[in-house]
């Protein structure tokens, strides 16, 4: 099989039919580190757009023809998908290319979408406590959403929208997005892409089955960052989670070993696992597989990759067998200056809430534990160089304040201990494929009135934290420029941030309506901002 980074073959920019491509908040590499991509989820108003273009997600590179030379996971593995199916006239494209790449041969242009109104858990605190107005998620959506239109009016192909984020436009519908494709595409993808392009009539929400594993082929051509899929989905079945019990799959070590060898042909040799649980690998019933997950990184290691890193872990899994997190760490030689840093479900310190939302989250171990569990792993993460950046979800509807209250418990055990751990509160948002997708959006006036001490006590030790780790946050920056002006935002800036998140504790969140008036993406707001931080320099903490 030809692919993009075979010389042999020279592209027809006249013959795709077929593009695939996402907004410029989504496709990035972010600079070389994946954690700047969270500035993105900030409104808009408060980072410049200088800053963001240019730092925080930057363009891709392109080859001769304009097509990517590394692209988003998702986007890389709905080519493999549909090249695998049969279609030989497809081309993944970044946005900025994108007019260059569209003419009237194009039949099916598709998206990939994270959040693209900026309603994910983070974006939507982010928001809410400094302001409101779009995040920078839902800005690059919406221009880009402009240029689509513009170009669909004059070349009339159609346009699937998928992705982690399809679920939003069920909420706010796009008259130029044809069809809505949620869940995965290996199964069904195909089908509606034919049958777009034989003329037939086309649902406007499509659901994908689940395929088999062995229906879910090898990526093709290179991820950024060198992303490789090694399980899919989790059975722990968490209620305010779009991912049900039943879409758990662990994907075969041949497969992921092509993977990377695809991603080192490009020249990337970092490796990034794509996991919701990285210790649930070649699991059988949540229990730890140590021989599967050691194999695995030892047989990753030894094709001369730099390093592995992955964006999940899950408490539990920790502490029911510190000797595999011993030795993924040993494996992957991590260090004080190469630690991972991975996302962690926190979630809460109320046995009530636990129990009715997320009963499977501490199994082995039972919501009552909950407190132990984390307090455990906490320590053995650390021993080892791995940094949890901790998440919580607060604002159910029967949450009072005495719930919120264990949960403050839990985050100042973490503090007392000294351990090193970020920790998130987040308002629980009803996703459109979750249990929980018929509950409210939280709003402000209506959160817990505890929520903004737990906010203020977890961004106190964020901040600390932050400090302390700087040089492993922004170890990966390629731009030396960039890594400069990051950690002079981190080490200057975050310092004064604390003053803020005390303001909202004492205001019970009305301090966030301080921030609506700033607007560093013109003038007068530039002008509002100096004061405003000219002002925060004389508060005292």
């Amino acid at each position: 099989m030809n692919t993009f980074y075979s010389r042999k073959v020279k592209y027809n920019i006249m013959a795709w039919e077929i593009i695939l491509t996402a907004d410029k908040g989504s496709f990035t590499d972010y600079g070389g580190s994946s954690v700047l991509g969270y500035v993105a989820c900030m409104p808009s108003r408060l980072i410049p757009k200088f800053f963001m273009d240019r730092f925080f997600t930057p363009d891709v590179p392109v080859d001769s023809e304009g097509r990517a030379i590394v692209a988003p996971y998702a986007l890389r593995k709905v080519e493999s998908t549909l090249v695998h199916a049969g279609f030989d006239s497809v081309v993944v494209i970044p946005p900025h290319r994108l007019e260059k790449a569209i003419n009237q041969k194009t039949k099916v242009v598709g998206l990939t979408v994270h959040d693209p109104f900026g309603l994910n858990p983070v974006s939507f605190k982010l928001s809410m406590i400094f302001g409101g107005g779009p995040t920078w998620t839902a800005k690059y959506f919406e221009e880009f959403g402009e240029k689509i239109s513009k170009l669909k009016s004059k070349y009339n192909f159609k346009v699937i929208v998928g992705g982690p984020g399809s679920w939003e436009l069920t909420k706010e519908n796009k008259d130029w997005a044809d069809v809505i494709f949620i869940g995965e595409a290996e199964a069904d993808l195909p089908r509606v892409v034919k049958s777009i392009i034989d003329g037939q009539e086309v649902p406007k929400v499509v659901y994908g089955k689940n395929p088999k594993v062995n229906e879910i082929p090898p990526i093709i051509n290179p991820a950024r960052l060198g992303e490789v899929q090694i399980t899919r989905g989790c059975p722990r079945g968490c209620q305010f989670c779009p991912i049900t019990p039943e879409t758990f799959r662990t994907i075969p070590l041949d497969v992921v070993k092509k993977e990377v060898e695809v991603n080192m042909r490009a020249g990337v040799k970092r490796v990034e696992f794509i996991t919701d649980d990285v210790l649930l690998y070649g699991s059988q019933k949540l229990r730890v597989n140590h021989e599967a997950i050691t194999k695995l990184f030892t047989e990753t290691m030894n094709m001369g990759v730099d390093g592995i890193w992955f964006p999940h872990i899950s408490a539990p899994a920790v502490r029911s067998s510190p000797q595999t997190v011993k030795a993924m760490s040993e494996i992957a030689r991590y260090d004080e200056d190469r630690a991972a840093a991975p996302v962690v479900g926190l979630e809460s310190g109320s046995e009530k809430i636990l129990s009715k939302y997320m009963r499977a989250k501490p199994f082995p171990w039972t919501p009552r534990e909950w407190k132990d569990v984390i307090l455990d792993a906490t320590a053995i993460m650390n021993d080892n160089y791995i940094y949890p950046c901790y998440t919580m979800t607060i604002g159910y509807p029967e949450e009072t304040n005495e719930d919120v209250d264990q949960s403050i418990d839990l985050v100042q055990s973490i503090i007392d201990h000294k351990l090193k751990a970020w920790i998130f509160p987040l308002p629980v948002i009803p996703m459109g494929v979750s249990y929980i997708r018929n509950n409210p959006f939280p709003v402000l006036e209506k959160m817990p009135t505890r929520y903004w001490d737990v906010l203020y006590i977890s961004w106190k030790y964020d901040l600390q934290i932050t400090r302390e780790m700087i040089p492993i946050l922004t170890g990966g920056i390629k731009n030396k420029f960039a890594q400069r002006t990051v950690q002079y935002m981190i080490d200057k800036i975050f310092y004064s941030i604390e003053w803020v998140f005390k303001q909202l504790k004492e205001t019970q969140g009305k301090y966030a309506y301080t921030f609506a008036s700033i607007n560093l993406n013109n003038t007068t707001g530039v002008i509002k901002a100096i004061y405003w931080l000219f002002r925060l320099a004389f508060k005292p903490l």
